[in-house]
């Protein structure tokens, strides 16, 4: 496990040799009295994802430290963090879980954000017990936007079954309408993973309403042979392409494939894990027109991220390894990551009276049910257009619901969605409440009041 606290040290002036016993004892004092909000992260920075962990962890402690170094911490109390490395596996997963539940000096960590569907599901029943806010941030159970069933975790902003609608959505309107894709067939190419298998309940249910043909292709991790895959797409003469892929090479091959069939680019859409740069890049001019799902767009031009890259790049606290990331849809998702986080400690310490103190579990969850990102406040956080606005509440736990689709050019990401494209939000919220009964039945779960 890498430790990595974002507090600066205590100076220390030039002293007197007859005061050197008694100014020893003040590096002590100091951090025995410092207000610190304790973070576990843990990140993959090795390994077939790395290009997702390492922009996405980096743009959360670029955060982290710019809220430090800007404006002392959340009201005086200081945001603290330990990495652990997970390498995106699910038995690596639960044990970085367990290793950063308690740092070293015996503070708890109060949210766990592992941007891995797999390890998600491996910590589900832990969170509960342990007073730890599990978000999932664009990924893992859908159903957990049920906050009466799953209290502890959080599928902000948009759960996979939203964003499968809206993609969804997107394709028919492109079409002329749901009753267009009559007798089409849409090929859901995507890793053999419960992260791949998540939005069948929803493209299952769209295909039976709708009447088009869905057909599931998995994918073997990491990805990267997918011969067979695309002889299947080419023999079925598929109208339009799901790629739910995560991982640079996995990716960046299924593009290349479709180029090689002369498959059209722009009836290709990706999840929103196979829409950042590094996936496309390495297609090179196969990735050209290439579509994709994003919950934050990419681009430099956000105050915020302008800010940070002066105040954090510029004192040299930076975590990317290539600054030239700034601004790249990992990265910016990882801030806006960050800024939810925040945000609830902000709510949590207004709401439990307790301005300028570190919160426990319950406190930290309360100001994340609490958290409220209206355009007014996106204005002031200086990300208007990053992120959509919307509210969280005790049975909400999803809030927007929302993506916006880009393409790529060939050297950038273009959106060609201005605005904010919905999901079914009435049909994803009754999809929700049903599987999240189901689950409670199962588990012996007594859903809470709200």
């Amino acid at each position: 496990m890498t430790l990595n606290f974002g507090i600066g040290r205590a100076l220390r002036g030039a002293l007197a040799a007859t005061a050197v016993a008694a100014t020893a004892l003040v590096p002590a004092v100091a951090q025995a009295q410092a207000k610190e909000q304790y973070f576990g992260i843990p990140s993959y920075r090795v390994g077939p994802f790395a290009a997702g962990g390492t922009g996405f962890f980096g743009g959360i402690i670029d955060y982290l430290q710019y809220v430090n170094m800007k404006e002392g911490g959340v009201n005086g109390v200081q945001m603290t963090w330990a990495e652990c490395e997970t390498e995106y596996n699910a038995a690596r997963g639960v044990e970085c879980y367990q290793r950063l539940l308690k740092n070293a000096k015996g503070q708890q960590m109060h949210i766990f954000e592992p941007l891995a569907t797999p390890i998600a599901y491996g910590v589900l029943n832990r969170v509960d017990d342990d007073k730890v806010v599990l978000t999932q941030y664009g990924y893992g159970r859908s159903d957990a936007a049920d906050g009466r069933v799953f209290p502890w975790v959080f599928s902000t902003m948009t759960s996979y079954w939203s964003q499968a609608s809206a993609i969804m959505n997107w394709v028919a309107q492109k079409e002329g309408g749901p009753d267009k894709l009559k007798g089409k067939k849409i090929a859901h190419l995507h890793l053999d993973s419960a992260f791949g298998r998540e939005p069948l309940p929803v493209l299952n249910r769209l295909a039976k309403e709708w009447g088009f043909e869905l057909i599931s292709i998995p994918v073997a991790a990491p990805g990267i042979e997918q011969q067979s895959q695309w002889l299947r797409i080419r023999q079925e003469r598929a109208d339009y392409v799901i790629l739910w892929g995560f991982g640079a090479g996995m990716n960046s091959t299924a593009i290349t494939n479709a180029a090689r069939q002369n498959f059209p680019r722009d009836k290709m859409i990706g999840v929103w894990w196979a829409g950042s740069e590094e996936d496309v890049m390495p297609a090179g001019d196969a990735a050209k027109g290439y579509i994709a799902a994003a919950n934050v767009p990419s681009g430099k031009q956000f105050p915020l991220v302008q800010d940070i890259e002066k105040v954090v790049y510029g004192g040299g606290k930076g975590n990317l390894s290539d600054p030239k990331r700034i601004g790249n849809i990992y990265w910016n998702r990882g801030v806006t990551a960050a800024i939810f986080w925040v945000e609830a400690v902000r709510n949590g310490q207004r709401i439990a009276n307790k301005v300028g103190q570190p919160l426990n579990g319950e406190e930290l969850r309360a100001g994340f049910e609490a958290l409220n990102l209206t355009p007014e406040r996106l204005k002031t956080l200086g990300i208007e257009g990053m992120l959509p606005s919307f509210r969280l509440s005790c049975s909400d736990h999803e809030g927007a619901g929302v993506i916006k689709l880009i393409q790529w050019d060939g050297a950038k990401w273009n959106l060609i969605t201005p605005t904010w494209v919905s999901s079914d939000r009435k049909m994803i919220r009754e999809m929700v409440e049903e599987s999240a009964a189901k689950y409670a039945v199962e588990q012996k779960v007594t859903p809470r009041k709200c």
